[in-house]
């Protein structure tokens, strides 16, 4: 039965990749400085994801909006970021953003709801 599911999955995900092409909003414009201040905020993030996963796009949507430059890993296509994704952040579940802090502290977000409300409090242009 699971050989039916993988085209049909794989059909509706290139759907979605489609839809989120022709739908995609214009990045916010900032001034050269602060992109560049942003760009360095961001250096150390990094979202584990599925090229197909609609809770992915979500995500990449909302970085894109926000011009953010955040590192992307496919967890599923990749062995070792799929093996990072489970040893050192707990779980196999897509998205993820992993943040390292300043002090080198690292703290794994899961669910792209909460991922899209940190971006958007820590990124957003009236901040």
């Amino acid at each position: 039965m699971g050989f039916i599911f993988k085209p049909v999955r794989w059909v509706l995900g290139q759907i979605i990749i489609f839809i989120d092409w022709l739908t995609r909003s214009k990045p916010v414009e900032r001034s050269a400085e602060a992109q560049k201040e942003i760009d360095k905020q961001t250096k150390d993030m990094v979202l584990y994801q599925f090229q197909q996963c609609p809770f992915c796009v979500k995500t990449r949507r909302t970085m894109r909006r926000l011009a953010l430059k955040i590192e992307k890993r496919d967890a599923r296509n990749d062995p070792q970021w799929n093996q990072e994704l489970i040893e050192e952040g707990g779980k196999y579940q897509v998205p993820c953003l992993k943040i390292t802090a300043d002090d080198g502290s690292v703290e794994w977000m899961y669910e792209s709801t909460a991922i899209n409300q940190y971006l958007d409090e820590k990124f957003s242009v009236s901040n």
